[in-house]
């Protein structure tokens, strides 16, 4: 259903994505945002599964300006490798390559943001940095970001059994900001939406998907 496409942030920095368009008029666009793990098979399918549903959905390989064509495994090598490649990313960079791909797909209607673990966190700094309705799954680092405001409507979903995200972080966001809803899943760990991790919870990703539609629905189209 997608190919890879080449874009270029303001910076002059070009990365890959991948792209999947809805076989009708897509209703509006999504940036798809990354885990440590790059744009593999299951963000790539994640994208399809979103034009599927209508949009026109890309992923930016945001590990594109520290080495090309990463694509990790969801074993111990590849957490390892993805946790090295994150910090030397930063975030500056990524915020930039995440804003280019909103403006390219700007050009075709209404644009949000979409992401999953590092990628839920960048979808909130792409809410309160660049203005854009973002949801966010399991973002472990929005806590850091905490008193930052979103200058657009946010959903956020965390697990009840994530080891990686205390039930306090998610207390002290929702205090901060009682506007945005957030949903927590019984049963659900890190990375619950994820079917190719063993933490994968399919009543938990089912629901949030519905969610994450219906929240779209209302903010992009």
């Amino acid at each position: 259903m997608g190919e890879m496409i080449r874009i270029k942030a303001e910076d002059g920095h070009a990365f890959d994505a991948y792209r999947a368009d809805p076989a009708g008029a897509a209703r509006g666009g999504l940036v798809v945002i990354q885990e440590i793990f790059g744009v593999n098979h299951h963000i790539r399918a994640v994208c399809d599964g979103f034009a599927a549903a209508g949009y026109r959905a890309v992923a930016p390989a945001l590990f594109d300006r520290v080495e090309p064509g990463i694509e990790l495994d969801y074993d111990e090598a590849g957490i390892a490798r993805g946790r090295e490649i994150r910090p030397e990313v930063g975030w500056d960079g990524p915020m930039r390559d995440i804003a280019a791909t909103a403006a390219l797909l700007a050009k075709q209607g209404k644009v949000g943001t979409v992401g999953y673990c590092w990628g839920g966190s960048l979808a909130w700094l792409a809410a309160t940095r660049l203005g854009l309705p973002s949801v966010g799954y399991y973002g472990g680092a929005i806590i850091d970001f905490v008193d930052e405001q979103p200058k657009a409507p946010v959903l956020l979903h965390f697990g009840e059994i994530d080891t990686g995200i205390p039930l306090d972080d998610v207390d002290k966001i929702r205090a901060t900001h009682p506007e945005v809803p957030i949903h927590v899943y019984a049963g659900a760990g890190h990375g619950f939406n994820c079917d190719a991790r063993g933490s994968y919870h399919a009543e938990s990703a089912a629901t949030a998907r519905d969610r994450t539609l219906t929240f779209f629905g209302e903010h992009v189209g």
